[in-house]
């Protein structure tokens, strides 16, 4: 762990949860197992939660698969302008969304904003997908322009108000993750959505993932481990960089959940690491599930045309449903308890 990052500091927010409160909420919880989701027919969150292309029956098979092998939890990224262009008519598929994950015993993370991808999001008809290429169509929230525009962030308060407010005290949500991997120029608005977030008084904890630990990413991570009332991490390393690195988190006396993880060609793998946090009591939650139109079972900065990876990068299922490793699932079912 950084010695940039310090413990506690006076930027530390009043309404955070204290530590006593974190951990008797985590407590409360099941060894908290999980997938990053998205339906294999969207191609990035716009798709997923617009109307048109909105897909309950694909998300009832797949968190059907998320289910069959122990997972209780799925992270769930969110974005502004599904819910600019329509707010009452995405809160009412969000929360169809959530009653679908409640069928299958699934209570999901929902993140807010996302610094990753496509930098220039726009509603509407989304690209076709780019085989070969990871994560071909996801896009940013709020985009590139708006993350340093404070301009444009009235608007952005009122989404995190009126949807984090409307579900605030909503039984079916573990967590609020309130920004995915946040640029360094997007700390203002960080701090920014953290408080609109605070202001909306939700009854679930919040969070942001800490994911880089270098110099020049030390103040976000900083501020993510000061604000957060249940600590969320990153980490596509092999198993004993990673027993390193969740040990460094120990310090802050929080619970911890890895809300990103595995990567098979960098050694982050089901069979090494998922009995890591098991024998942590630390939630986990991979990347993907069933193979689709993200492509990421091919690796970051993959090219068009590229055979399929040996192995995969992402993802435990393909299209079908049939397991992509047999023996991670028979893992998965083993460590979670799944019948």
């Amino acid at each position: 762990m950084s010695s940039e990052i310090t413990s506690e500091s006076n930027s530390t927010q009043s309404s955070r949860w204290s530590p006593e409160s974190a951990w008797n909420w985590y407590r409360q919880q099941p060894w908290l197992v999980g997938c990053n989701f998205i339906p294999s027919t969207a191609i990035n969150q716009l798709e997923m939660f617009q109307a048109d292309t909105f897909d309950l029956e694909t998300m009832d098979r797949e968190l059907g698969l998320a289910e069959s092998i122990g997972m209780n939890t799925v992270r769930v990224y969110l974005h502004d302008l599904a819910w600019s262009q329509d707010p009452e008519g995405f809160k009412q598929r969000l929360s169809q969304f959530l009653d679908l994950a409640a069928k299958h015993n699934i209570r999901p993370l929902l993140v807010l904003f996302d610094s990753c991808w496509n930098p220039e999001p726009k509603i509407g008809k989304q690209p076709e997908t780019r085989v070969s290429i990871h994560n071909c169509g996801w896009v940013q929230s709020p985009g590139a322009k708006s993350e340093v525009d404070p301009t444009t962030w009235p608007e952005l308060e009122k989404y995190v108000l009126d949807v984090v407010g409307s579900f605030r005290d909503d039984e079916r949500i573990l967590l609020w993750d309130v920004y995915n991997e946040p640029a360094v120029k997007a700390l203002p608005l960080l701090k920014e959505a953290f408080s609109w977030t605070r202001s909306a008084k939700p009854s679930q904890p919040i969070s942001s993932g800490v994911f880089r630990l270098d110099e020049e990413g030390a103040p976000v991570a900083q501020f993510q481990v000061e604000a957060s009332d249940i600590i969320t991490v990153h980490n596509y390393e092999p198993e004993d960089v990673l027993r390193e690195f969740l040990k460094g988190f120990e310090q802050y006396g929080r619970p911890i959940i890895c809300t990103e993880w595995m990567a098979r060609s960098r050694g982050s793998r089901v069979e090494t690491n998922l009995p890591v946090f098991k024998e942590f009591g630390i939630g986990c939650i991979i990347w993907g599930l069933v193979y689709g139109k993200t492509q990421t079972i091919y690796p970051w900065g993959s090219e068009e045309g590229s055979p399929e990876p040996d192995p995969w990068f992402h993802d435990l299922f393909r299209g079908d449903g049939t397991p992509y490793d047999p023996n991670e699932i028979e893992l998965f079912r083993s460590l979670t308890g799944a019948k």
